[in-house]
């Protein structure tokens, strides 16, 4: 399977050394330990939270008390910011599900803990917008502080939310023109049905997290940059237009799946109608024949060498007056 990240190291995926101008030098589980750093440089830890010796470290050697600890190993999160006090915060957030096989609407929660020259972030899955910013780090263009190490990583999130909700309009925009240059053309209902799912899979966690970036651009620490406000506003602002994207996308696959009813709905009572006049054009010349065909004496004309031309004449006539009579109701 694809892996968006190098191997864990005993539950550390990796760590880095923030040099504050935007690289950072990889360190190992043994060096964490013996790390020294300068007043300028910043730790950030990447844990897979599923592996025991990530959960074991976390718990007796990060210096993060229970409750925190339990906090970011709990089982089911949703995305939530708690301020800590003391200059520290936790914030879980969701990103992409990017991996093989898997549904993107089945988003990935990424457990971050923030303070002054520190960052721990804990996933159970890959995710890509992490391994975006470990490339940034190579390239000497990533954060410089822990308080642009999470602003980075919630960048990275956000963009990939961009793409995918992008991908679902292109593809609504596809049927809705299919639609429009053939009336006749039937949309794929297991595609609405899709997209309405991961539509609203999407909200359940977009929603809430936009309401962190909101909280994020009033966090006020000593250890933060002064304009971080204005980009998590940025990211806030994105997220807005997302969600509206999906409210649009849901309300389009609603009036998509509602012509393709009523359209349904139309052709059965058009054909229940055709039907319906078939049905009311034969039915005398059912009951002329049925009656004409009752095996006992005295049918007229069954003796008469022309009553059977007779009996079809009669027919004929019937129906020539039928179709008159519904031309003049403006049934045909």
């Amino acid at each position: 399977m694809q892996q968006y990240e190098s191997g864990t190291e005993r539950g550390l995926i990796y760590g880095y050394v923030l040099d504050g101008r935007g690289g950072g030098r990889q360190v190992t589980r043994n060096e964490l330990p013996l790390l020294d750093l300068k007043p300028e440089e910043s730790l950030w830890m990447h844990w897979d939270r599923g592996v025991p010796e990530a959960q074991a470290w976390l718990r007796e050697s990060s210096g993060l008390n229970e409750f925190t600890c339990d906090l970011l190993l709990e089982e089911a999160t949703r995305p939530r910011l708690l301020d800590l006090g003391a200059e520290r915060f936790l914030v879980f957030l969701r990103g992409v599900n990017l991996n093989p096989g898997a549904e993107p609407e089945d988003m990935v929660s990424l457990r971050v803990f923030a303070e002054a020259g520190r960052v721990i972030s804990l996933r159970m899955r890959p995710l890509k917008a992490v391994a975006d910013l470990r490339a940034d780090l190579a390239q000497g263009r990533g954060p410089k502080t822990a308080s642009e190490l999470v602003l980075s990583l919630a960048h990275y999130l956000t963009d990939r939310v961009d793409t995918l909700i992008a991908g679902l309009a292109d593809q609504l925009d596809g049927m809705e023109e299919a639609i429009e240059e053939d009336e006749q053309s039937i949309p794929d209902q297991s595609v609405l049905r899709t997209l309405r799912r991961r539509s609203a899979g999407l909200r359940r966690y977009l929603a809430p997290q936009r309401d962190i970036y909101a909280q994020l651009t009033r966090i006020k620490l000593t250890w933060t940059v002064s304009d971080d406000a204005d980009y998590w506003n940025e990211l806030y602002n994105s997220l807005t237009r997302n969600l509206e994207e999906l409210e649009l996308l849901r309300e389009r696959v609603g009036l998509i799946q509602e012509a393709e009813h009523r359209r349904m709905t139309e052709r059965m009572n058009k054909t229940m109608y055709i039907l319906g006049i078939i049905t009311g054009f034969f039915l005398p010349m059912s009951f002329v024949t049925g009656l004409l065909g009752v095996n006992v004496g005295g049918i007229p004309g069954s003796s008469a060498p022309y009553g059977f031309a007779v009996a079809c004449l009669l027919i004929v006539a019937i129906a020539g007056f039928q179709w008159w009579v519904f031309r003049r109701l403006r049934w045909l």
